[in-house]
């Protein structure tokens, strides 16, 4: 009985001694499931050369291979005042980690588009406006003809911008012993790629053969989109990413005029290059 009563107390004190001992913590980058997170910033784009077609009241006619650019505003102050960020080109997006590797987000790529003014392109279709409008000398039959597009023919910009609000189905893959790094919550190195699809919301700036310019929103189309990125994530709670994205455009209600009989259709392969600030948490 003495036997037991001492191994008795010898198992009290062990386990007395090892419930001291404190448990390493597991570190916090080590899982995401569970986590949200924002990024802020801003990109540059390249459009490929795109027809748009052009209807309405006497006209029907499609620019063919139309050259186009973005506008960027450089590294600047209105990318942090809240009354002026839509003059940059931006991104912003919110998500979730639904798995340690796998997230949803949604977020706004506000691209800038401007068709280059007074290049020559060819133009197929026809134009027969009334006489009394400004419009009326460019009526005629144009068969692949070279045309000079001058403001007083058209203008056509999606400046403000050309925004695609998508959703985005994304995988996060930690890379970081590529760099032998000895504490990941110091420091992460991340390999991200992703799948999106959602719609296009420009304000469209546009003038069209002597008509009233329209500058105003409008849900035009829709657009898909893949990306590859870096994701820098240092101190736990913050990082910075780097993302190419190419994707497909397709807008069949651009609005022209403020006549809602005109309007035009345009497809866009684009290429965007990003990089934004951003956290990542847990509520």
């Amino acid at each position: 009985m003495k036997k037991i009563l001492i191994l008795f107390i010898l198992v009290q004190n062990f386990l007395g001694f090892s419930q001291e001992i404190p448990l390493v913590a597991e570190k916090y980058t080590a899982h995401n499931k569970g986590k949200f997170f924002i990024f802020w910033g801003g990109n540059r784009d390249v459009y490929a050369k795109s027809d748009v077609h052009y209807t309405g009241k006497n006209y029907d006619f499609t620019v063919e291979n139309a050259t186009a650019h973005d506008k960027p505003k450089g590294w600047h102050i209105d990318y942090l005042n809240p009354s002026r960020m839509t003059i940059p080109q931006t991104n912003l997006r919110f998500g979730y980690f639904i798995s340690d590797k796998y997230s949803i987000s949604l977020g706004v790529d506000h691209m800038k588009y401007v068709v280059k003014q007074n290049q020559t392109v060819n133009i197929n279709g026809s134009i027969n406006l009334p006489a009394s409008e400004v419009g009326s000398v460019y009526n005629g039959v144009y068969n692949n003809s070279p045309t000079v597009l001058s403001e007083s023919f058209l203008k056509l910009e999606h400046t403000d911008g050309l925004n695609y609000v998508h959703v985005e189905f994304a995988r996060l893959d930690d890379i970081s012993y590529l760099l032998k790094l000895p504490n990941i919550d110091k420091f992460q190195l991340n390999l991200t790629e992703g799948l999106g699809s959602g719609f296009l919301y420009p304000r469209t700036d546009s003038s069209l053969l002597g008509k009233e310019r329209h500058d105003d929103y409008n849900v035009a189309g829709f657009g898909v989109s893949a990306k590859l990125g870096l994701n820098f994530t240092f101190f736990k709670y913050f990082f910075i990413q780097t993302e190419l994205k190419g994707g497909y455009i397709g807008m069949t209600n651009i609005r022209t005029t403020f006549d809602t009989s005109d309007k035009a259709t345009q497809e866009i392969l684009f290429f965007e290059k990003t990089i934004a600030f951003g956290g990542i948490f847990r509520l």
